[in-house]
């Protein structure tokens, strides 16, 4: 990999800028590629792949709302530094990508995973991504098989900047894709224990399109509006009638989004509101054995199935633990 001097310099310098790495005097004798990431799950991929022979940095902060985000000024340093940057793309992480672009060394690669494996065909635009807005759904990594197609796009990117460990990440995405398809496995199993016409899914935040879209469900709604505020008066009222039309049993809020209206407008429609489902939010700290994307996506599709009427015995006996260590850094 190419020197880090510019990255030391700075560091002696600026020593405030020390918050926006892991640890400047490990990195300066790491000569492991430096993988910048942006939201927990494409960290957590990322980690599943490349394991210990790569260093992986996140930049949006668990439980922030990844669509606006502001990177800190002193990410640029590990933007700077990095010989390569994954984002979601499809418009989610704009801020990120302007400073990365501005940033970034003339030999390091930027990858929109989400850009590269979703064709403009495929695009969702919905509830919360209206089409006359221009930014679909980017919420692919809630989708098994998107993540696997995540993963596998990590994988050659890792093998192209280090091509000596082609095997190891190729060993890697393996268990990874065999782990991700056994939850698609459970996933199937238990849906079936809903009873029939209730995969409906009334949701705050729309994150579970194309998660639907290849299970079978039905996102009846999302009741975040697009520009992700709180819902005005009016939009309550016909949020209620809506639910209520449903026949949903639960709607779903979510931790990175926390509302105070969502338990009223559940109790209104005579619902259940279950706040527990995680977006952008690992479970656990890191370093836990549950504090993956795989844990994150059995707990989210376990909750859902138990607030639809169902049974997920599959979901909550399905080991997600990977044998490779996780040592990236997730902002907290």
């Amino acid at each position: 990999m190419r020197s880090r001097t510019a990255a030391i310099t700075a560091a002696l310098l600026l020593p405030l800028s020390l918050a926006a790495c892991s640890d400047s005097s490990d990195s300066a004798a790491d000569d492991r590629p430096l993988v910048a990431t942006t939201v927990s799950p494409i960290t957590s991929i990322a980690a599943a792949v490349g394991g210990d022979r790569v260093r992986i940095e996140g930049i949006v902060p668990e439980g922030t709302n990844s669509h606006t985000f502001e990177p800190a000024p002193q990410t640029a340093e590990l933007l700077s530094d990095a010989d390569l940057v994954l984002i979601n793309g499809l418009k989610l992480e704009d801020p990120t990508l302007a400073l990365a672009e501005a940033n970034m060394s003339a030999d390091a690669r930027l990858v929109e995973l989400g850009t590269e494996v979703l064709p403009e065909s495929d695009y969702i635009f919905d509830f919360s991504f209206p089409k006359e807005e221009g930014k679909p759904n980017p919420h692919l990594w809630t989708d098994p098989g998107y993540a696997i197609a995540y993963a596998a796009l990590i994988r050659d990117e890792f093998t192209n900047l280090d091509p000596e460990n082609a095997d190891y990440y190729a060993t890697n995405f393996a268990a990874f894709e065999a782990k991700t398809e056994a939850l698609a496995d459970a996933i199937r199993a238990d849906q079936a224990s809903v009873p029939a016409g209730q995969l409906r899914l009334v949701t705050y935040h729309d994150a579970y399109a194309y998660f639907a879209d290849s299970f079978g469900w039905e996102v009846v709604g999302a009741i975040q509006p697009q520009d992700f505020a709180e819902p005005t008066p009016s939009e309550v009222a016909a949020l209620i009638e809506q639910i209520k039309a449903s026949g949903v049993p639960t709607i779903f809020g979510s931790e990175v989004f926390p509302s105070d209206v969502l338990s009223a407008i559940g109790e209104e429609a005579g619902v259940r509101y279950e706040a527990s489902l995680r977006d952008d939010d690992l479970p656990g700290a890191p370093g836990e054995a549950d504090h993956s994307w795989l844990g994150l996506m059995r707990g989210n599709f376990a909750t859902m199935i138990r607030g639809l009427g169902g049974d997920p015995r599959a979901l909550e006996a399905l080991d997600v633990t990977l044998t490779v260590p996780d040592s990236a850094v997730y902002p907290q």
